[in-house]
């Protein structure tokens, strides 16, 4: 049985200090980081990255979202690419070597991103969520959906809690992906292991 996955995702919401002293806590926890930050520079993603390998966190559980010239740099574990990123065919031409991820919202786009080297897929928002309290989420039937629709692996995100994640599973997705519920957290750590045992169950 293939083992399921947790991908953390950085919020945007916090200081570079801040997101590194969670993240210490945590990283042992999880599969994958994703560091998300739409406003960082080079030199931001990359005094971090150099910080969290100081601190243990293996470079292959380090995702770089957007910022392929970071990832390379940096040789982490991969690239996160949304639909204003770099194609992922080019990526995967130019840099065999690292893992793409990519997020889709539709069948269409999931067998697009398939098709062109990706190697897991992003979908949601699956439940509702604050960040998207304007928009109603896709739901555990369209989940499934895409699931269906590929052979690489589906991570779910938007509104997952621990207590959900039952349901997630049960459409085949690998994994799911969670920001505030364990980085926003005041107890990241406790956070983290509720995630943490439902991956056990």
């Amino acid at each position: 049985m293939t083992k399921k996955q947790l991908h953390i995702i950085s919020t945007g919401r916090q200081t570079e200090t801040e997101l590194i002293e969670k993240v210490a806590q945590i990283h042992s926890y999880i599969d994958f980081l994703h560091l998300r930050e739409r406003n960082w520079t080079a030199q931001q993603f990359i005094s971090v990255i150099e910080t969290l390998i100081d601190l243990g966190v293996p470079t292959e559980k380090i995702v770089i979202n957007d910022r392929v010239d970071v990832a390379v740099k940096m040789n982490v574990g991969g690239v996160q690419l949304a639909s204003h990123s770099i194609d992922a065919a080019f990526v995967k031409q130019q840099f065999p070597y690292l893992k793409i991820g990519c997020s889709v919202h539709s069948i269409e786009e999931a067998n697009i991103q398939e098709k062109a080297g990706a190697h897991f897929l992003m979908y949601g928002h699956v439940f509702q969520t604050q960040s998207k309290a304007n928009l109603p989420p896709r739901g555990l039937d369209s989940l499934r959906q895409i699931v269906n629709s590929v052979d690489i692996p589906i991570i779910a995100i938007g509104g997952v809690k621990p207590e959900n994640m039952n349901l997630i599973f049960s459409t085949g997705a690998a994994g799911v992906a969670v920001l505030s519920g364990v980085l926003l957290s005041k107890d990241v750590k406790r956070a983290v292991e509720r995630y943490s045992d439902q991956l056990m169950k």
